[in-house]
Order: structure tokens, then sequence, then C-alpha cells
């Protein structure tokens, strides 16, 4: 599975510590993230992060465009909803692009803790199914 992790600034510490805390699970995954997120995920977890530009800089809109070519099966996005964001329309265009495309997104610890166990008991077999009916009509 293919899995984005962005953060807000208020919220890198609470993804990095989920990475932690997941990181047996993560590590089974193709793992993308934007700038600094992606770093600091890395350099804590010694996971395998592709990075995108940081949010403000277009990485938002670089894993829109990912969703958009259907090359990404889920988004964890940890989201600061009490701060306003520079970049809110990215923000918004990139979970309206899941909505769209069926990619599932959780924008909170909550969330992201009920996907990572349904990741890991294997419920996503319907992103697979999506993929391998992709391939053969291609």
């Amino acid at each position: 599975m293919k899995i984005s992790l962005i953060a807000h600034d208020k919220k890198k510490e609470a993804i990095i510590q989920f990475a932690t805390s997941y990181q047996h699970i993560l590590s089974q995954h193709e793992l993308f993230a934007t700038g600094t997120t992606g770093k600091r995920i890395s350099e804590a977890t010694g996971l395998s992060v592709q990075r995108f530009q940081s949010g403000p800089h277009g990485g938002d809109q670089q894993i829109g465009a990912k969703i958009a070519e259907d090359q990404m099966d889920l988004v964890i996005f940890f989201r600061d909803p009490l701060t306003a964001q520079p970049h809110e329309p990215d923000i918004s265009a990139l979970m309206r692009l899941c909505d769209v495309y069926q990619i599932p997104l959780v924008t909170n610890l909550a969330g992201a803790e009920v996907m990572i166990r349904a990741l890991q008991a294997g419920f996503f077999g319907w992103r697979e199914l999506i993929q391998e009916n992709k391939n053969k009509n291609e």
C-alpha cells in the first residue's frame, strides 16, 4: 500500500509518535510525506519515506497529483484545526481529491489508530482489487 503522512506544524510530534508506535506496520508499506514531516519521521524511525515539498510549497499538491493518478492508497493527515493555514485551498483540494478517488483519509490520531489497525488486519483488499482490475484493463 502507498501511504501519505502529512502533519501541520503543531501536529508533527503527534505524527512522529504515531509512526514510531506503528513502525512495524508502516515498514511493510511504501511511505510518502510532505517535506519536514517526512524528514522527521525518517530520522525518528529509520523508515524509508519518499519526501515531497513542504505543504505550503506544493507538497499537498504533489500528493494530490499522486491521488489523481491512482498512485496513493491512504492519506494520514494530522491537521491542526485551530490554526489558520496559509495554504488552506491546497488542503481542501487534497481532501476533495480523496473523496473523488475514494482514497481513505483520516485527519487526526483517533482516525489514524483505527485506519492503521484496519490496514494491519487486511481490510484494504478492495484497494488491491481495484489495482488488479486496472492493470488487466490497461
